[in-house]
C-alpha cells in the first residue's frame, strides 16, 4: 500500500529539466490524496507557460503510477501562483 512518504520519495526523483531541481524540493506539489485505487496529486508549475509542463505532468503520472500500481491523476492549479519560499530562492540563487 502506497503512503504519502513513498509518493514524496518518487516525486523527489522527478526533476524540472530547466532548473535541474526535483519538483518536490521546488515546492510544486500542493497536495497528495491517496485513495484505494488511485492517487491524486495537486501541483503547480513554475509558470503557466512552462515549456516542460506537459513532460513533468507525464513523468509524475508514469513514475508514481508505475511504482505504486495505482491510477495517478494530476490536478494542475495556478492558484496561488508558484512563488519559491525564501529558503528555496536562496538555494536556487546559490546554484543548489
Amino acid at each position: 500500500m502506497a503512503d504519502e512518504k513513498e509518493v514524496i520519495e518518487i516525486l523527489r526523483g522527478i526533476k524540472d529539466p530547466e532548473l535541474n531541481v526535483d519538483i518536490y524540493t521546488l515546492e510544486l506539489i500542493r497536495g497528495i490524496t491517496i485513495e484505494d485505487k488511485k492517487i491524486i496529486i495537486t501541483m503547480t508549475l513554475t509558470s503557466p507557460a512552462c515549456p516542460y509542463g506537459p513532460q513533468i505532468i507525464r513523468d509524475v503520472e508514469l513514475m508514481v503510477g508505475r511504482k505504486t500500481n495505482k491510477a495517478v491523476f494530476v490536478d494542475v492549479t495556478f492558484n496561488p501562483p508558484w512563488e519559491p519560499s525564501p529558503e528555496l530562492r536562496e538555494e536556487l540563487m546559490s546554484g543548489h
